[in-house]
């Protein structure tokens, strides 16, 4: 990906959320059961959507590596792996913070909540694995194999409350639930500037993979004279 692509996606990306949080804070009216935390909404679910893109990418990529033995393929699926495991992050910590505010407790063993966290350290494992191997195609291999293994967890943390009726609301934005369509429209709406954040991260990301990369073989190179 171009520099002035990255740049001209963060650039956009800083407008859009600028004007969701107009939207968020001054416009849209608090919610009749929950009151102001529930804006928290608009960040909480797209930053698990955008997560589980990139794993759902970093799993096609390496299916992609194990076919054509392509080592392109293991870069970018360590670059949006990165990349979702920060969204993933992020979808953990608002949830604790929406969490705390509605049930009184920081974290409970919800089967959503845990799914969620089971996932997020599966990919934390991953990156951990990859530092753990040294040759760069045995490091690939490996990780690949990993990577799809941990994506069987995505549609279960997606599902989790259809299949489990516990403590974690019904979803509300396919079935089960229901929610305004002021709410609805801005939480789609603040899905693009976080996709398009996560879009220049991984670009950005991806480039630093092929430089390190470039890097390493100079210096097996410089090693093996």
């Amino acid at each position: 990906m171009r520099e002035k692509t990255l740049i001209a996606f963060c650039i956009v990306a800083a407008i859009l959320l600028a004007y969701n949080l107009y939207v968020m804070l001054l416009v849209l009216p608090d919610e009749v059961s929950q009151g102001p935390i529930f804006r928290i909404i608009f960040f909480h679910v797209p930053s698990a959507w955008t997560a589980f893109l990139g794993f759902l990418a970093a799993a096609v990529a390496s299916v992609l590596y194990l076919v054509r033995k392509d080592l392109r393929y293991d870069a970018f699926a360590v670059a949006v792996t990165e990349v979702g495991l920060a969204f993933a992050a992020a979808n953990l910590v608002t949830g604790m913070i929406w969490a705390r505010i509605i049930w009184g407790i920081w974290w409970t063993w919800d089967p959503r909540l845990t799914s969620m966290l089971v996932c997020w350290l599966l990919y934390a494992g991953y990156l951990m694995l990859r530092h753990a191997v040294e040759e760069p195609t045995q490091r690939a291999r490996i990780a690949a194999v990993f990577s799809i293994f941990a994506s069987v967890d995505v549609p279960i943390v997606f599902f989790s409350i259809r299949w489990w009726r516990t403590q974690h609301p019904q979803p509300v934005v396919w079935g089960g639930g229901s929610m305004d369509p002021a709410y609805w429209n801005t939480l789609f709406l603040n899905w693009v500037p976080l996709l398009l954040l996560g879009a220049a991260m991984a670009g950005i990301r991806l480039r630093q993979e092929r430089r390190q990369r470039e890097l390493e073989a100079l210096r097996r190179m410089a090693h093996a004279l």
